[in-house]
């Protein structure tokens, strides 16, 4: 089965420069706007890996973690904070939330391809 990569962006630009990345990877790419967006994706078809953005309209992006960590259908799937939030702290207030990752926009594309990888990486060793 092909791996599927869920991102929850609501800024355009951004998605479309991460897609293009993650497409040149050889991911299967699912998007999402927004958490509630997100949540449908993810009963429609469970993804091997969420990127989230932090500052998402409504529902957070950490509230969103944190409910994804709190259900057992969800619990282990890794998710991985993409955010412009790159203060002192903002490391942290991700990773307690339940985020598995944290990557700072802008993101190059190298960074992006390691750490796609390395949260991949239990899913190619039991394909």
């Amino acid at each position: 089965m092909e791996t599927t990569i869920l991102y929850i962006e609501d800024n355009p630009l951004n998605m479309r420069l991460v897609r293009r990345m993650l497409a040149s990877f050889g991911y299967n790419i699912a998007e999402a706007p927004d958490a509630l967006s997100g949540m449908k994706k993810i009963n429609e078809r469970k993804p091997d890996l969420i990127l989230v953005d932090v500052n998402l309209p409504g529902i957070d992006g950490l509230e969103l973690t944190r409910r994804l960590k709190a259900d057992p259908y969800t619990a282990d799937i890794p998710i991985v904070a993409l955010t412009a939030n790159a203060m002192h702290g903002d490391r942290e207030l991700c990773l307690e939330a339940g985020c598995d990752g944290y990557i700072a926009k802008p993101v190059s594309r190298l960074e992006l391809k390691n750490a796609v990888n390395h949260y991949l990486q239990p899913v190619a060793q039991t394909a």
